[in-house]
């Protein structure tokens, strides 16, 4: 039986699944985009600071300082993995009550935007031995691993059972409007975090926002772990369940000042179109234009 848990309750529980990986030495060029593991300094001035993105600029920085090599954290090892016998890859022809993968491709992508390594597997297993061993097998070069199923989550069941033979598994449902049951836990030997989020490719990526990119981050060592936030002032007016929280897709002014939820949010372009997510407590249920929401930046060319 699954338990409903709260957006924050349920990070909470993920990130002390994480630790920062170990640091190691790299020669300049090969620390670029690598994150400091450490501060740096100039004699007593502080000039770089732990959790840094390595760019070009702190490369010439340190050459100035007669560092030959930085101190950096290694890229998490993410291993998405999309299990459902109903999902045919892109290319291939439909049949029946069969749906394109859209997960792993999407959510592979999204791991190594965070500043992971993405590892995509597609499975269409027959029974849980078969899609245990593929696990396994997988687990070698894996610091988290991500599973999702089809969008109806008729893959959950078997997906959680098999989990559960590989270590201590919990299943929560999530507070999140449009979203729905969620595992997480530790398997295997070296006790891998994985956590497996929603069928929908929406509500897929609408988890791996609010719960994997911070996982991601916190491997990393990095010194923010969220997306910014922004209140703005809501354009037109929007409604929600109450009980739930709702993150809509939505376009942020580019002033930031402003902003306005997508038509069509059953829509994958929505996806596609948004540069932020407006983010509508468990207490409200409509909000009107001129109201000033919280909104999850995601993109914007001026931040």
């Amino acid at each position: 039986m699954s338990e409903q848990i709260r957006v924050d309750e349920f990070l909470s529980s993920l990130l002390s699944m994480c630790a920062t990986l170990e640091a190691f030495e790299l020669p300049l060029l090969d620390a670029h985009g690598a994150t400091l593991a450490e501060d740096i300094y100039a004699g007593e001035r502080l000039v770089m600071r732990k959790g840094t993105r390595i760019r070009s600029t702190h490369i010439g920085l340190a050459a100035s300082i007669g560092r030959g090599h930085l101190p950096t954290l290694p890229h998490p090892r993410v291993v998405i993995l999309s299990a459902g016998p109903d999902l045919v890859e892109p290319g291939e022809n439909l049949a029946g009550s069969e749906e394109y993968e859209t997960n792993s491709w999407l959510l592979t992508t999204a791991v190594r935007e965070a500043g992971a390594i993405g590892y995509r597997v597609h499975s269409i297993p027959d029974n849980e031995e078969e899609l245990k061993s593929l696990i396994e097998d997988q687990l070698v070069r894996a610091d988290l691993v991500v599973v999702s199923g089809e969008r109806g989550d008729d893959s959950f069941d078997l997906i959680t059972r098999t989990l559960s033979t590989l270590g201590e598994i919990t299943t929560v449902d999530m507070a999140i409007e449009h979203s729905g049951r969620h595992n997480f836990g530790k398997i295997g030997p070296d006790r891998t975090p994985v956590v497996t989020l929603p069928g929908d490719p929406i509500s897929a990526y609408i988890s791996f926002e609010l719960f994997v990119r911070p996982m991601i981050r916190t491997m990393l060592g990095s010194e923010n772990i969220h997306r910014p936030s922004v209140k703005a002032k809501l354009e037109k007016p929007i409604a929600s369940n109450l009980g739930v929280r709702s993150y809509l897709r939505a376009f942020l002014s580019e002033d930031g000042k402003s902003v306005h939820a997508i038509p069509d949010q059953e829509e994958m372009s929505t996806l596609a179109d948004s540069n932020a997510l407006i983010a509508i407590p468990e207490d409200a249920t409509k909000l009107s234009a001129g109201d000033q929401v919280a909104v999850v930046v995601l993109r914007r060319r001026y931040f």
